[in-house]
């Protein structure tokens, strides 16, 4: 076969390219919304708000990254209402809302009148800058449900830690909200008593108790809403949708032509009057520094723009419209992520900051705002890692560290698990994994027998699914692979994690019988767990390709970092580790789930894991073959094959090169959403909007612009042809890429370093064939 070498054209033409294709993507609305469902979504930094005009009023939800309550609930920070008088909003005609994306804020206007919402990336401080031509009055108000102590019930608890299995009466306690000096101070503060105690006692783990993390002792967040002329105005009671609430009033002194509301945050685990003054010393400092600020924070969206994006172009294919709507869904959903870059806890895939009224979701869940499904610091591996892998290709190096050091801080915690329970080494971290590393405590089982093994937990579901860190793990090391980062803190914590499954399948092994090890000297990785999916497994291949992959990778990227006794171990540890297995259909060679499993529990694709996340097949890769059969005649696979959710087939189509597949299943996955705004997906399995729904479509459309195998860059090994794109995208080895595809002919390609142009081999309509030849 010919391969298309690309020519390296330094020309202003893709430079210029960016900006208008960026802008043609902004949300605009010339209506005003229903309710909250209709919002938009604003951010910045680790702050998210929710922004909608309702019958003539400006609206919007505000949350941040951490503001964890006693049960693990993560508490929304209040909605503001902002009326006007006289009132823009009156009127139908001539209404504006734009989501601005190229400078990160939210514009809304009508008559001569203009309202700019904007976060600041670097300081939690949200801003409202209001303008019009003649001068008026404005009424902020700051709503809370959370003015009173509320009893949690039933479904009510599905948005803290205990779930369905509630110890006792849950209560979710009120807030501090007060007029001072002109303004709304408000926080919450947690008791002494939170889930943490409750889950040590549990898990007994109390003898180690004072060694470990607890993020929730002591934790106070709120902040405090002012404007230079605005004065305290009393209170009122309110109902939204099922919600009953108190307003907190600031209204203008007198009627201008400008004015502007800041609402000031701080978050702290500390003493009381340590958070206060915390959230003085910041209001200080911004006095005079807003313009500064302002400006600091529109060149961050900038470069953030510049670093890495897919525009899809209305051409003159049939899927014309839905061509587009997948770029401007890429976009829309990346942006979204860039709202929490700097959380000090990771996104959540079950709505991240952008959660709404339950009731939008689901009408029988008339909860308050604070509701989601599937809890607030709970975190659950398999749904976390789509929000945060397709960062690596998006070069947001920067935005993964609140993920990645989220399982650092965890480390001690997870050690001692195995520790206390089985008496040996390593990091023992579960699927669904609490804010303090132990398992969700309804996970674990309340009703469980006396003697069952303490560091289980007694769940059909989850038992002995440990291998979902590795992809963590993963992105650590690319850290360094992708962008040439010191990643040398990382490497103990990885070492520690292969460590725990070395060490604990021996152990198991002794407690069946003399030998450790198999009679090949490898690993009897049983019982087991192929994700949710296949139970009781013996030798998993996604945790046999997780194990092979990480201690690998961590010998060729970290290896001069690792002591030599790290280095020996790790050698040693490889030769324990088994082979993948497979099974026939006929005829056929296939990859297998595990070399055998008791019973099927979910709908994942373990079988497919090799392919992705664990790159081990894929194009360029050797013996294609074997995976493109697994994903043809694998019974389980076709039945489970879906574009819903976390469902990966399109990562896996695209993987595979097979370009018809990952153009139907990326179509389906990055399609516009059944809600205003486009990238509020869901619920699928968890949550509107739901982030590992749109992170799985974010991977999937950069598969099918480029994978690496062996130092050589495919381009376009799953792209149809006739969809005219314009990428730039993040490989291996601090490499840029950014190429067009205009009516079948790619017109422009620039290579950083330059010397990587000669790794590049350009597949756009290359046979499925030929692609199984490229190894």
């Amino acid at each position: 076969m010919k391969y298309i070498k690309y020519i390296l054209l330094f020309t202003t033409l893709c430079i210029k390219a960016q900006i208008p294709v960026l802008d043609t993507y902004n949300q605009v609305w010339t209506t005003q919304s229903a309710n909250a469902s209709e919002s938009m979504p604003l951010g910045g930094g680790d702050i998210g708000m929710n922004v909608w005009v309702e019958k003539g009023d400006l609206y919007f939800y505000f949350s941040r990254s951490g503001t964890f309550d006693e049960h693990n609930t993560l508490l929304k920070l209040g909605r503001v209402k902002v009326s006007l008088a006289p009132n823009p909003f009156a009127g139908k005609e001539g209404f504006h809302q734009e989501l601005k994306l190229k400078d990160g804020y939210v514009l809304v206007g009508q008559n001569d009148t203009k309202i700019k919402l904007w976060v600041d990336v670097f300081k939690p401080i949200i801003h409202v800058d209001l303008e019009s031509k003649n001068p008026f009055k404005v009424t902020a108000s700051y709503e809370s449900w959370r003015y009173k102590n509320r009893d949690s019930k039933g479904k009510a608890n599905n948005a803290n830690s205990y779930k369905w299995a509630p110890q006792g009466e849950i209560v979710t306690f009120k807030d501090s909200i007060s007029f001072e000096n002109n303004g709304v101070q408000f926080y919450h503060r947690n008791r002494e008593q939170t889930v943490f105690d409750v889950t040590v006692k549990q898990q007994k783990m109390e003898s180690v108790k004072e060694q470990m993390l607890n993020p929730l002792a002591n934790l106070t967040f709120g902040g405090f809403m002012t404007g230079d002329n605005l004065k305290s105005d009393g209170t009122y009671l309110g109902k939204y949708q099922d919600t009953d609430f108190k307003g907190f009033n600031l209204t203008s002194v007198k009627p201008s032509k400008k004015q502007s509301l800041e609402i000031y945050l701080n978050t702290n685990q500390s003493d009381f009057s340590v958070w206060n003054n915390g959230l003085k010393s910041l209001i200080t400092s911004n006095k005079n520094t807003a313009k500064q600020a302002e400006k600091s924070t529109i060149k961050w969206w900038n470069n953030f723009w510049n670093r890495s994006f897919i525009y899809t172009q209305k051409n003159q294919s049939i899927e014309k419209d839905s061509v587009y709507q997948i770029g401007q869904n890429y976009q829309l959903f990346r942006y979204m992520l860039g709202c929490n870059a700097y959380g000090k806890y990771p996104t959540k895939f079950n709505g991240g900051l952008f959660t709404v009224d339950p009731v939008f979701t689901n009408p029988d869940l008339n909860f308050t705002p604070d509701f989601r499904n599937w809890g607030g610091g709970t975190m659950a591996a398999q749904n976390q890692r789509l929000v945060y892998h397709p960062m690596v290709k998006s070069g947001d190096f920067d935005m993964m560290k609140s993920q990645l050091d989220y399982y650092l801080t965890l480390q001690k915690n997870a050690e001692l698990r195995s520790k206390v329970y089985w008496n040996h080494n390593g990091a023992s971290f579960t699927e669904q994994l609490e804010n303090f590393g132990l398992p969700n405590p309804t996970e674990y089982e309340w009703k469980r027998p006396s003697d069952y093994d303490a560091g289980m937990e007694y769940n059909a579901w989850l038992e002995y699914e440990w291998d979902t860190v590795f992809e963590f793990c993963q992105m650590m090391l690319q850290q360094k692979e992708y962008a040439g980062e010191d990643i040398q803190k990382y490497n103990s914590f990885i070492i520690s994690c292969l460590r725990f499954f070395d060490e604990h399948y021996q152990y198991l092994a002794k407690q069946r019988g003399r030998k450790a090890l198999d009679g090949n000297g490898h690993l009897i990785l049983f019982p087991g767990s192929a994700t949710e999916t296949y139970k009781m497994t013996y030798n998993a291949n996604s945790t046999i390709s997780a194990l092979t992959v990480i201690t690998e990778n961590l010998l060729n990227l970290s290896g001069k970092e690792l002591s030599k006794e790290e280095q020996d171990y790790l050698k040693a540890f490889q030769k324990r580790i088994p082979p993948l297995n497979f099974n026939e259909i006929e005829n056929h060679k296939l990859l297998a789930p595990a070399k055998s499993w008791e019973r099927i529990n979910n709908s994942e694709v373990p079988q497919l894991y090799p392919v992705y996340p664990w790159r081990i097949y894929g194009v360029g890769k050797p013996d294609l073959e074997t995976a493109l059969n697994t994903w043809k005649y694998d019974t389980d696979a076709i039945k489970f094959r879906s574009h819903i959710g976390w469902k990966q087939d399109n990562i896996f189509s695209a993987r595979l090169g097979l370009t018809e597949e990952a153009k139907k299943y990326n179509l389906l996955k990055m399609a516009n959403s059944e809600r205003r705004f486009p990238a509020f997906w869901g619920p699928g399995y968890d949550w509107v909007p739901d982030h590992n729904w749109g992170g799985a479509g974010m991977i999937g459309m950069q598969e099918m612009l480029l994978q690496e195998s062996n130092g050589k860059i495919y381009l376009f090994p799953a792209w149809p042809k006739d969809w005219n794109v314009h990428f730039k995208l993040h490989a291996s080895q601090n490499t840029i890429i950014e190429a067009e595809l205009e009516n079948g002919i790619t017109k422009i390609i620039k290579v950083i370093p330059q010397e990587r142009e000669k790794d590049i081999i350009n597949l756009l309509g290359i046979s499925i064939e030929e692609k199984k030849k490229l190894n």
